[in-house]
């Protein structure tokens, strides 16, 4: 039974009057009027005291298939895990490869489609009941602003948003970058906004010249993608940049599972994300942990 003095008006209670509620702002910018699943889960994807990511990607291949690094998941890619914020992979990597006991944030490749071997681009979503059977942080839906099928993954984007706000999963929108199209602020800019503008709660976009624009013109975080691979010092010189003009984190793959030394390299990743190393404190920590 209740216990009534509980409940009774006496002396020992305090209401804590005159002291004034506080109401904190949500540490990632353009998320403040989100939903409360929505702020816990980016909680999880993003570092809450840095306020950035080391997301480790690896759902090349969903159109690659086994490429260089990633011909066995199971040896190349669970050792690195432990040292990422959260990983960006397909529901099949992570049923059959990622352990549970992770623990780790997973922004789920939520669209799929074709492949290298045809025209690139023309996917569809997959089911939301399977995302959040397994517990999506985030859902990611390929974008191709200016490609042959912008209009069909702009809609996959719009769906995908209003199952995340459904559910209280974010939406994070990867913009594409076809055969014909120029790298280049104006572009990135111009993708990255309209992925804000139709729901995405964060953007993973590329580096270029004139970063500060694509970052200002975007309302939500912005993450970078590691692209293609790089010499270790040139990828920490490409993460050092993006996090000083506004980048809220990265998302490797290549350039950490294709480095001669993977675990090293994503630790130095991580010194410059998180530690504000400069590429040469974070190439010479590399280059310590490799030699270890």
């Amino acid at each position: 039974m209740a216990d009534l003095d509980g409940i009774l008006e006496n002396k020992d209670k305090d209401y804590g009057i005159g002291i004034p509620v506080k109401h904190e702002s949500f540490f990632l910018k353009g998320l403040d009027h989100c939903d409360w699943g929505i702020k816990d889960r980016m909680s999880r994807i993003f570092n809450v005291k840095s306020g950035r990511t080391v997301m480790l990607a690896f759902d090349h291949g969903y159109i690659m298939g086994p490429t260089s690094g990633l011909e066995r998941l199971d040896l190349n890619i669970v050792p690195l895990i432990e040292y990422a914020d959260s990983i960006m992979c397909t529901r099949g990597s992570l049923r059959s490869v990622v352990p549970p006991t992770s623990n780790k944030a997973v922004c789920l490749r939520y669209s799929a489609g074709t492949t290298v071997l045809t025209e690139l681009n023309d996917e569809c979503i997959i089911g939301i009941d399977d995302a959040i059977r397994i517990n999506a942080s985030a859902l990611a839906v390929m974008v191709s602003i200016g490609g042959t099928y912008e209009a069909k993954t702009i809609e996959n984007l719009v769906r995908t948003a209003d199952y995340g706000y459904k559910y209280g999963i974010p939406t994070l929108g990867v913009t594409a970058v076809g055969k014909d199209m120029v790298r280049d602020a104006r572009y990135f800019s111009t993708a990255s906004r309209i992925c804000a503008e139709n729901g995405a709660t964060f953007v993973k976009t590329y580096y270029c010249e004139g970063f500060e624009k694509v970052v200002n013109a975007c309302p939500v975080p912005i993450v970078i993608a590691g692209g293609k691979k790089l010499e270790e010092k040139a990828a920490l010189e490409l993460c050092y940049k993006a996090i000083n003009e506004g980048a809220c984190g990265v998302d490797m793959g290549r350039n950490v599972f294709q480095s001669e030394n993977p675990v090293a390299m994503i630790q130095a990743v991580r010194a410059v994300v998180h530690e504000n190393e400069t590429p040469e404190q974070a190439f010479k920590l590399f280059n310590e942990l490799k030699n270890k």
